[in-house]
């Protein structure tokens, strides 16, 4: 993270990267289970009703998928930004209290919501060829459950964004 002492701020490294993308993606795991359950019963679209055991045993191949993504974010985030100098400008001006002051990333939590449903979707087809389980989704119940997780992304930016008042993180120092 951005340190105010540090003259030479680093973009964060692998470990950052791939603890941050854990994180979201489990949080963002568990809401796309519940939201792509919800859309497949309410459109009555689609086969998704596995057990706890079955649920943990996808978690750990999309904990796979995580790490790989987020190891080719950061490849090519560093590829079109070296140095990640806009990264480091949001931080700086977040530790001087010039950024959001109730959502944390307001669009980035709807997009990254939305995104994770589908890639969670898609963990899940892919692995019930290797877990010989079954499951099926249409593209109607994928999206109208992306759409759903937009709630739960906002819900989660906003938490962190009260956690951060709380804490007062990117309140000017007097």
């Amino acid at each position: 993270m951005y340190s105010t002492t540090n003259k030479n701020p680093e973009p964060p490294g692998v470990v950052i990267w791939v603890l941050v993308t854990l994180l979201w993606g489990t949080v963002f795991f568990l809401t796309s289970i519940f939201m792509l359950s919800y859309a497949s019963m309410w459109l009555g679209q689609g086969v998704f009703n596995l057990s706890r055991s079955e649920l943990f045993h996808v978690y750990g191949i999309h904990a796979c998928v995580l790490v790989v993504f987020a190891l080719a974010a950061m490849l090519v985030k560093n590829s079109i930004q070296p140095g990640g100098k806009q990264q480091i400008q949001r931080w700086q001006a977040i530790s001087e209290g010039k950024g959001e002051k109730l959502f944390i990333s307001f669009a980035g939590s709807i997009a990254t919501s939305f995104f994770f449903t589908g890639l969670t979707a898609m963990t899940f087809l892919g692995s019930a060829g290797i877990l010989g389980l079954t499951v099926s989704f249409t593209i109607p119940v994928v999206l109208l459950a992306a759409l759903l997780n937009i709630g739960a992304g906002l819900t989660a930016s906003l938490i962190v964004g009260f956690v951060f008042l709380i804490a007062q993180v990117g309140r000017k120092k007097v």
